[in-house]
């Protein structure tokens, strides 16, 4: 693609990241701040992501109508109605400063890591961290969601499901409801505000904030290395969730065999979590664990790429 200038734009939940590519290569590259709509308006995210932009215009020494094609991917954007709506006032935004865009396509930073793992080819990738989703894609195109609803109703297997399981079990280690774990004594040494003479605690400082769910990951992890039976039994559960979303998602895509990329801090360093998930994924499922081929950012270039072509044609 060559003197095809790109943008491509991977906005997670904590921070932005941004490259310009022309032609084959990368000429800027910026990061910044959260720009997720839920945290910060959809105002202040627009605002954030123009800036953004023309950084990397500046940097490379364009002026961002040299700019054929724009791909932003932005946690938390599912809704048709929201991807249109965004783009419009980005569109506006980008017009009242005299700096027009020539093509944008909004959607989700998920979407992006799905065509940046797989090369834009069919297959499964599964994102397990504070939160987990799983997305598949079939040879015409179309995607296929499985969890990721949020930690009220699902997100069963992420790392905030993980600590709530965790402290669900020590409170009922503490009553006796249950066998005792070892991860008690572990909050209570990194949480002085949790006291185990007076429970009750615990409860306080979740509701003080003192801390989340998604802290006791780790936690979880060291406790079921070491041998404890319960943090053991939390992340077994864990990946037969994680595993149930990606069979779901491999019968819905019809083919004998899918490539599934995993991804996130929860499956990477080969945790045991990812052992586990590992042995639930045998290869008699047809489900091949494959070695993601780039980033979301790739996933966001090959997207204005694809958008560019077929606006020429």
């Amino acid at each position: 693609m060559e003197n095809i200038n790109l943008i491509g734009i991977d906005g997670g939940g904590s921070k932005t990241r941004g490259v310009l590519k022309s032609g084959d290569t990368i000429i800027a590259e910026t990061q910044m701040g959260t720009t997720r709509v839920g945290s910060i308006g959809t105002g202040e995210s627009c605002e954030r992501v123009l800036n953004l932009i023309k950084d990397l215009c500046k940097t490379a020494g364009m002026e961002l109508n040299e700019v054929e094609g724009i791909v932003v991917g932005l946690a938390g954007i599912w809704l048709e109605e929201e991807r249109k709506r965004y783009a419009n006032l980005l569109r506006t935004l980008a017009r009242n400063e005299k700096t027009p865009i020539n093509e944008v396509l909004l959607t989700s930073d998920a979407e992006i890591a799905l065509v940046g793992a797989l090369g834009g080819k069919p297959g499964i990738i599964q994102i397990a961290g504070t939160g987990t989703i799983t997305l598949a894609k079939n040879s015409n195109g179309e995607m296929f969601r499985c969890s990721g609803w949020g930690i009220e109703i699902d997100d069963e297997g992420s790392g905030a499901w993980i600590g709530r399981e965790c402290l669900t079990a020590i409170v009922r280690a503490l009553d006796g409801r249950d066998k005792p774990t070892d991860m008690t004594d572990k909050v209570a040494e990194r949480y002085t505000t949790f006291n185990k003479n007076n429970p009750r605690t615990l409860v306080a400082a979740l509701n003080e904030k003192k801390f989340e769910y998604h802290d006791f990951t780790k936690l979880a992890m060291e406790s079921a290395e070491n041998g404890d039976e319960v943090a053991l039994s939390i992340l077994e559960r864990a990946s037969q969730h994680l595993t149930e979303s990606i069979k779901t998602l491999h019968k819905k895509l019809g083919t004998k065999s899918s490539d599934v990329c995993l991804m996130g801090g929860m499956l990477e360093n080969e945790t045991i979590l990812l052992k586990l998930l590992k042995k639930n994924l045998d290869t008699k499922s047809g489900i091949k664990i494959k070695k993601p081929i780039g980033n979301a950012l790739d996933g966001a270039l090959l997207l204005a790429a694809d958008m560019v072509e077929i606006k020429e044609i």
